[in-house]
């Protein structure tokens, strides 16, 4: 039971990391510039993926893996769900947050402290699916080569937390390979996607309920 609190806490904290830095990338193949970047986003409508991320720390001699997919469509509904090991879902929809721990009796609704925050990331979230990087009053974004975005805070008592992300991009717009966010020298979370589906036909109730 210790074990489970432990990841338990630990995946609601990194849920609103991973949401914030996870699919937000546009594929350079569409452009060399944030404006090439920006007008190709528009083409994307909906954008569904499987997951695996990785909680690497110092003390820990393997890193905590969860597993999940998430499903976006424009212009704002989201769901993000972890699936292992613990059970945890996200929803925004109609401009309205919502949050959903598992447990052994189903989900549950919360509605506790941090929600107005994540709120706040999924509305930023909308920003970068238009490509809108350079944008972002909080970071410095840069372009690297010709298939990295590195995003540096600006704010001193946020790169305390954040150092940086480093988004590594397919070759296939809309689509990244990996997501890494360093917390520090020994510290980083790194997200890697799989089975992407862009542009696929999802419904109303995805981001509406639980199944």
């Amino acid at each position: 039971m210790g074990g489970n609190r432990v990841t338990g806490a630990l995946g609601s904290k990194w849920m609103v990391v991973g949401i914030a830095f996870s699919f937000m990338a546009v594929s350079l193949a569409w452009g060399g510039d944030w404006d090439r970047i920006r007008e190709k986003a528009i083409d994307i409508q909906t954008i569904s993926a499987r997951f695996v991320q990785e909680k690497h720390l110092e003390i820990l001699i393997k890193p905590l893996v969860s597993k999940g997919k998430f499903h976006f469509r424009a212009p704002g509904s989201l769901r993000w769900e972890y699936v292992s090991p613990i059970q945890s879902i996200l929803l925004m929809h109609d401009g309205k947050v919502r949050r959903f721990m598992g447990s052994e009796n189903g989900f549950k609704e919360d509605a506790g402290p941090g929600l107005q925050g994540m709120e706040m990331v999924l509305k930023e979230i909308t920003r970068w699916l238009k490509g809108e990087f350079s944008q972002n009053p909080d970071y410095h974004a840069s372009l690297k080569g010709d298939n990295k975005i590195v995003m540096v805070p600006k704010n001193k008592a946020f790169a305390k937390i954040i150092q940086k992300i480093e988004i590594l991009l397919s070759d296939r717009p809309g689509v990244i390979e990996t997501v890494t966010i360093y917390e520090g020298k020994n510290s980083f979370t790194k997200i890697r996607f799989r089975d992407v589906d862009i542009n696929g036909e999802l419904a109303d109730t995805l981001f509406e309920s639980i199944p």
